[in-house]
C-alpha cells in the first residue's frame, strides 16, 4: 500500500488485511501534501505475531523508547513494539493479534508512531505538539499545554471555515516554515460540545468513538473526512504563532496580546520538551519570532477566538 503522508512518501508492507486495514483507516482520503524538495520513499513493514499467552485485560502497557546503533525503538512488551533505522527510510511495526481489539493503541502509538519518526528525520522537519488552522495557504500554529483548549479552538475553526491541517502533531520545515499534519482525526472531550449549536455537527461528535489517554481523559475521535468542514489542501505557511491559554480575557473584546520578544524562546521551550532537542529547533525558534508570536485568552465563545485567529490571517 503507497501513501503519501505529511509530504512524504510511504510503502506499508504486510501479510495481515488488518494491518493493513488500519493504515487505511489512519490515511485513506486524506490531502496528499507535497512539499518542495526531492523526498525519499519510507518503507514500512507490518508484522502480525501470535496472541500473548496471557494478553492484559487492561490497556496495553506503555510505549518505552530507546535508540542505539542507528536505530530507535518503541517497546510496549515483547510482542509489540517498533523498530525504526531512519537513515534507512525504513521501520518494523510489530503487533500480537490481541492488539488488533485495541486499534487506537495499535494505530496511534505503533504505526502513526514509525510514520511521524520516519517523517520527521527523512524531511528535516521540527515535530511540535500542537495544532495548525489557517486559511488560503496560511496558517496558524496553536500551542498550549494539555486543558488549554487547543483541541476546541481547532474544532470551532474548522466549523466556522478555516482550513484544518492538525490537531495534536504538527511537522515544520523550518527554513521556510511550511507545517504539515495529518488532518484525520478531532480529540475531543464532551464539554466541547456545550457551544455547538448544530444538531448534526452534535451527532456526528457524540457518536463518534470514545478513546482513552494514557492520562486517563476520554474523548471523542471524531473523524474530519466526513465533509463537514475543510481540510487544508496543501502544507500551510506560518504566519504567527498563537499560545492557546485556558484563562479569560480581562476584556472580552481584546483576546489577543502579543508575547514580548525576550520571553518568546522560553515560553516555545518550555511548551516543546521534545522538539527543542531535534535538528532544526534554532531555526524555527528564529523564524517564529520573526513572525510573531501571541497569547489567546478565552472570550465568551469559542467563536471569538477564531475570529481572532482570522486577524491575524489578513
Amino acid at each position: 500500500m503507497r501513501m503519501q503522508i505529511l509530504g512524504g512518501k510511504f510503502r506499508f508492507e504486510s501479510t495481515s488485511a488488518s494491518l493493513l486495514r488500519l493504515v487505511e483507516i489512519a490515511y485513506g482520503g486524506l490531502p496528499r501534501y507535497q512539499l518542495p524538495m526531492a523526498v525519499p520513499e519510507f518503507r514500512i513493514e507490518l508484522r502480525l505475531s501470535r496472541r500473548q499467552a496471557v494478553p492484559n485485560a487492561s490497556e496495553p502497557p506503555p510505549v518505552e523508547t530507546t535508540s542505539g546503533a542507528g536505530f530507535l525503538c518503541g517497546v510496549m512488551d515483547a510482542s509489540n513494539y517498533v523498530v525504526i533505522a531512519p537513515e534507512q527510510h525504513k521501520a518494523l511495526v510489530v503487533a500480537s493479534e490481541d492488539m488488533l481489539s485495541r486499534p487506537y493503541h495499535l494505530r496511534y502509538e505503533l504505526i502513526e508512531f514509525a510514520v511521524f519518526i520516519l517523517a520527521t528525520r527523512g524531511l528535516g522537519l521540527v515535530p511540535l505538539h500542537a495544532a495548525c488552522v489557517g486559511r488560503q495557504g496560511r496558517g496558524i500554529l496553536l500551542l498550549g499545554a494539555s486543558g488549554s483548549g487547543k483541541s476546541t479552538l481547532a474544532l470551532h475553526s474548522f466549523l466556522d471555515g478555516l482550513e484544518f491541517l492538525a490537531e495534536d502533531a504538527v511537522l515544520v520545515q523550518p527554513e521556510s516554515m511550511l507545517a504539515t499534519g495529518v488532518a484525520n482525526y478531532l480529540h475531543v472531550q464532551s464539554d466541547a460540545l456545550n457551544f455547538v449549536e448544530d444538531d448534526k455537527i452534535r451527532r456526528w461528535i457524540s457518536q463518534a468513538p470514545i478513546i482513552r489517554r494514557r492520562s486517563g481523559v476520554e474523548k471523542f475521535e471524531a473523524d474530519l473526512r466526513q465533509d463537514h468542514g475543510r481540510l487544508a489542501a496543501v502544507p500551510l505557511q506560518l504566519t504567527g504563532v498563537v499560545f492557546v491559554s485556558n484563562q479569560s480575557a480581562d476584556d472580552p473584546d481584546v483576546l489577543l496580546s502579543a508575547v514580548p520578544g525576550d520571553e518568546i524562546a522560553a515560553r516555545l521551550s518550555a511548551d516543546q520538551p521534545y522538539a527543542v532537542g531535534q535538528p532544526g529547533w534554532q531555526r524555527f525558534e528564529q523564524q517564529s519570532m520573526q513572525l510573531g508570536v501571541h497569547q489567546l485568552r478565552r472570550g465568551r465563545h469559542p467563536r471569538a477566538s477564531v475570529d481572532a485567529l482570522r486577524h491575524l490571517l489578513d
